[in-house]
């Protein structure tokens, strides 16, 4: 698995390939696979996010939970899927909101946000795999560990991040983020469930841009081509 990762990420992140937890998850793929059960995103894309996004380049994270659980929709980057597959009502949300935060957007057909990750936006799950048609099915097997320590070392050897945090289950991951040193941005989660109740008018994409010109970095382009 270590050899998937990008190597700005594998020279932070190395030591985590040898500890139990992740001798533990990787045999749980491997016995998932034995017994014919079908994982998305497929073994090249779990580490999209990372491969997209080199640690040295990252100025923002967006943190999502589990990875899209239907036929070919995950691809290793959090909200977004591969382009010919339906939008998600919670990347669609997103998009409402950005129309009405970022004067000209206009709303791409398509959900592959990799335009976003190739300009230093991390969309980082925590976690990276999932039994297909099953939700949650590989969460508390060892990825959460893996990526509250990818957390960790970004708010420990990097400075002025901006982390934005929707729901809350991401935002119970800002334990992990010295805010002395980076930045949070809250809300309400994008799913239509929740999105009305503080998402949308909470202008995520503006306040980061604003932040990142006071910080003296390139703002994030956020529109994607068509």
């Amino acid at each position: 698995m270590a050899n998937a990762l990008d190597p700005s990420w594998h020279e932070v992140l190395k030591d985590e390939f040898g500890k139990n937890y992740m001798i533990q998850l990787k045999q749980f793929l491997l016995d998932e696979k034995a017994a014919g059960q079908v994982v998305y995103p497929k073994n090249s894309d779990i580490f999209n996010a990372f491969n997209n996004t080199s640690f040295d380049d990252v100025k923002v994270v967006i943190l999502g939970q589990d990875p899209y659980h239907g036929a070919h929709q995950a691809h290793g980057l959090s909200f977004s899927v591969q382009k010919g597959i339906a939008v998600p009502r919670s990347l669609s949300n997103i998009y409402k909101e950005l129309k009405t935060d970022i004067p000209g957007f206009q709303i791409p057909a398509h959900g592959n946000l990799e335009e976003w990750a190739k300009q230093g936006v991390l969309l980082l799950n925590a976690t990276l795999t999932v039994r297909a048609s099953s939700p949650g099915s590989h969460q508390k097997k060892g990825w959460e560990e893996f990526t509250d320590e990818v957390i960790k070392t970004i708010s420990d050897k990097k400075e002025g991040i901006v982390f934005i945090l929707w729901g809350a289950f991401a935002q119970s991951k800002a334990v992990l983020i010295d805010e002395k040193k980076h930045f949070i941005i809250k809300s309400a989660h994008p799913s239509p469930f929740s999105a009305d109740r503080g998402f949308f008018g909470s202008r995520p994409f503006s306040k980061t841009n604003e932040i990142l010109k006071k910080e003296g970095k390139p703002e994030i382009n956020w529109q994607i081509a068509p």
